[in-house]
């Protein structure tokens, strides 16, 4: 999604991304990410998408500067599954589901 308003993540002492998803025990396992620009960061569990009920995911945004993504100046979030910019997807199918994506303090 490019960004168009809202771009600086460094207002009001914002330090996280949090986000909520729940994806659905017969789903293929597959890891999920979330990139701003070219900085990634990859969910801890390499079968998220098959975690039941609803689960949240807090990065912080120190991981995302420490790839040279520019916090003030946020132009696209990208949420994915298997490795972005592999030659061969890696997953299956399958549904997750995302709410509550926001930034906090």
């Amino acid at each position: 999604m490019t960004l168009v308003s809202k771009k600086d993540w460094t207002e009001q002492g914002v330090t996280k991304l949090v986000l909520w998803c729940r994806g659905d025990s017969a789903n293929a396992a597959d890891r999920m990410f979330v990139a701003l620009g070219n900085a990634i960061v990859y969910h801890p569990d390499d079968a998220a998408t098959q975690d039941t009920g609803w689960n949240e995911w807090v990065i912080d945004l120190q991981e995302f500067a420490n790839q040279g993504a520019n916090l003030s100046n946020v132009a696209s979030i990208t949420i994915g599954f298997g490795t972005r910019g592999a030659p061969v997807p890696t997953g299956g199918t399958g549904t997750v589901h995302f709410d509550d994506i926001g930034l906090v303090r």
